[in-house]
């Protein structure tokens, strides 16, 4: 039985290799409609992040031969790709880099390759995106022995287009999470444009997330009276959670509010949002009402929090 079961999983395991080696034109002459092949795109593309690395180095992290590697780096270096110079800690090292040709050669290859998972990714709804990368991680994370590390992200002032995306990642994840109707969308619409019309930024802010260019999170600041500002529109895609963009998020309202000469900040939420009441709660705002109410259709409890700065 037990190697039955072991059977069936390589012969799964085997037919994901050929459906996606399939799926991404590794069979292809060229990797990615370019002259090169897979091997020398990979080798491109870690001299492009690494360089300069010896040819033992690379052909170590890469898991090729010698020889093999040293045939593949010659046709590279007569191709006008790569270059070598001898190290200058020890001189019995050669040292490889990309040319200005190998660059652009990386560049093209690196375009291609964003542009056709990019054109993969667009196939699929936003929930079996998700799937996906969180399948392939987990994926990596089992195949390497190794924990991967969490993603960088920054957080800007908005721009064009920033806030378009505030309104439909608020109303489409509050649907999927909580059931809530069109109402909130059209709640969320008003603010964001109130915001926009009335923008100071003396006294109002927008706060954006974004991990590898892709926005995840925002968080607002806008002014209520002359010594209160509110703290508004706190969101972060379920794929960067637990990365604490969220409290980093409050945390620079905070410090935008203070810097602006407020004296104390509030907001509104709902006793449901129990992973932004955590927040608030871990940034220092208290609990001042609440109060019972029909919106969205659903029956919620919102409730007013408020901190001095």
């Amino acid at each position: 039985m037990e190697e039955t079961i072991r059977e069936q999983r390589i012969a799964a395991i085997r037919r994901f290799s050929r459906f996606y080696t399939r799926r991404i034109g590794v069979l292809h002459e060229g990797l990615l409609g370019s002259p090169y092949s897979l091997t020398e795109g990979r080798i491109i593309y870690e001299l492009a992040q690494r360089s300069p690395l010896t040819a033992s180095d690379l052909g170590a992290d890469l898991g090729l031969d010698a020889g093999y590697m040293s045939r593949v780096l010659k046709g590279l270096e007569d191709k006008g790709i790569l270059a070598r110079r001898p190290s200058p800690e020890d001189a019995r090292r050669t040292l490889l880099s990309l040319t200005e040709e190998g660059q652009t050669a990386f560049a093209q290859l690196n375009a291609r390759s964003h542009d056709e998972i990019g054109d993969l990714l667009d196939t699929l709804p936003e929930a079996a995106r998700q799937r996906l990368v969180s399948s392939l991680e987990t994926a990596e994370t089992l195949l390497s022995g190794e924990a991967l590390q969490p993603p960088a992200y920054l957080l800007r002032p908005h721009r064009p287009g920033d806030i378009g995306w505030v309104i439909q990642r608020h109303a489409e994840l509050y649907a999927e999470e909580y059931g809530w109707d069109i109402s909130f969308e059209a709640l969320v619409a008003e603010v964001a444009a109130t915001f926009l019309r009335n923008f100071d930024p003396a006294g109002d802010c927008c706060w954006m997330a974004e991990i590898a260019g892709e926005r995840v999170g925002s968080a607002f600041v806008v002014r209520q009276d002359t010594e209160t500002a509110k703290l508004r529109l706190v969101i972060v895609d379920p794929k960067a959670r637990g990365l604490g963009i969220g409290a980093r998020l409050v945390e620079e309202c905070l410090r935008f509010a203070r810097q602006a000469g407020y004296r104390r900040m509030i907001l509104w939420t709902n006793d449901v949002l129990h992973a932004a009441r955590h927040i608030y709660v871990k940034a220092g705002f208290r609990l001042v009402a609440s109060e019972p109410h029909h919106s969205f259709g659903k029956d919620l409890v919102g409730e007013t929090w408020e901190r001095d700065l």
